[in-house]
């Protein structure tokens, strides 16, 4: 069975991936499979910087904004549901172009990796329980003795993460770094390759990064966050860049301009993070945007080389 040739477009946040694949996919044909751990969820959708209803118009997207907050969706599952949908758009005559900065979810579709355990609700929900009223310290110093090899790789900042590995230690009895170490490789349908957006001079990177966190401000990032503060739990989605960071403002506790500069450093971070990340695979095709003068136009013609093999090959 041959494999589906899928086009992956990744980076780091405000590296302009989603206008890339929208251009992308009217050239080529495709249609958009999101990779982004945040975006998945509704109700968040300008600290997630999901695609505007204006992208979503010129190119059709998958796996985006399709979740409750109050949902619980892992790694699994979302490599299950975007081999499904790949496979759709295969069927139809159209590329798939999977574009995110969520390098756990890429590189696990990408390899087909299959994980060894099953969410247990109850399990949940004393974690979030914990989460609620204990201090995020607290539960990184107890990840760090159960699973020290993770906790390494892990932001004592990072809620999410650190809320994940100790879900899967009293979930399964292991370590997440057990699991990982056991997980194994599927019958990978998928043939990937790889487009990285990034800057020669990470100074304009950030200066993005600056400008797109003021553009989500005007936007109403502060209703939002008041929004979901008021009506969901305090863990999970909730705890997206964009929105931890500025619950000390709709709270009185800091000023706006403050938790604005914190939300600025913290993006800025996120975004070094997802550098460190995407470094380490070498099949990543980079395009530097203050070096490029016409990303698009190179973008199009490496696809097309690579969507021209599957024609020689048949």
């Amino acid at each position: 069975m041959s494999k589906i040739k899928t086009i992956f477009i990744v980076g780091p946040t405000a590296s302009g991936k989603t206008d890339l694949a929208v251009k992308l996919a009217n050239e080529i044909g495709g249609e958009i499979v999101c990779a982004d751990s945040m975006q998945i969820y509704k109700g968040i959708e300008i600290a997630s910087a999901c695609p505007t209803p204006r992208e979503k118009a010129a190119a059709k997207h998958h796996l985006c904004e399709f979740l409750s907050l109050s949902s619980s969706y892992s790694v699994s599952q979302y490599v299950e549901d975007a081999k499904r949908v790949i496979a759709d758009i295969d069927s139809r005559g159209l590329v798939p172009i999977v574009v995110g900065g969520t390098g756990l979810y890429i590189d696990s579709l990408a390899k087909g990796i299959e994980f060894n355990y099953k969410n247990d609700i109850s399990v949940r929900e004393r974690l979030k329980n914990r989460f609620e009223t204990e201090n995020i310290d607290d539960l990184y110093s107890e990840l760090k003795i159960i699973d020290p090899v993770s906790a390494q790789k892990i932001s004592p900042n990072d809620t999410k993460r650190i809320f994940r590995a100790l879900e899967i230690y009293f979930t399964t009895g292991k370590t997440k770094t057990q699991i990982d170490d056991e997980s194994t490789k599927s019958a990978n349908i998928i043939d990937p390759f790889f487009i990285g957006l990034s800057f020669t001079d990470r100074e304009k990177l950030y200066d993005r990064i600056n400008l797109r966190v003021d553009k989500m401000i005007e936007n109403g990032l502060i209703d939002e966050v008041k929004r979901v503060y008021k009506n969901t739990s305090k863990s999970g989605a909730a705890q997206a860049i964009g929105h931890k960071e500025l619950v000390p403002y709709i709270l009185g506790q800091d000023s706006l301009e403050n938790c604005v500069e914190k939300l600025k450093t913290q993006t800025r971070r996120y975004a070094k993070r997802q550098l460190t990340w995407f470094r380490k695979n070498q099949s990543i095709n980079w395009l530097y945007l203050d070096e490029n003068q016409n990303p698009v136009s190179a973008a199009v013609s490496l696809c097309r080389n690579f969507l021209k093999g599957k024609t020689d090959e048949n």
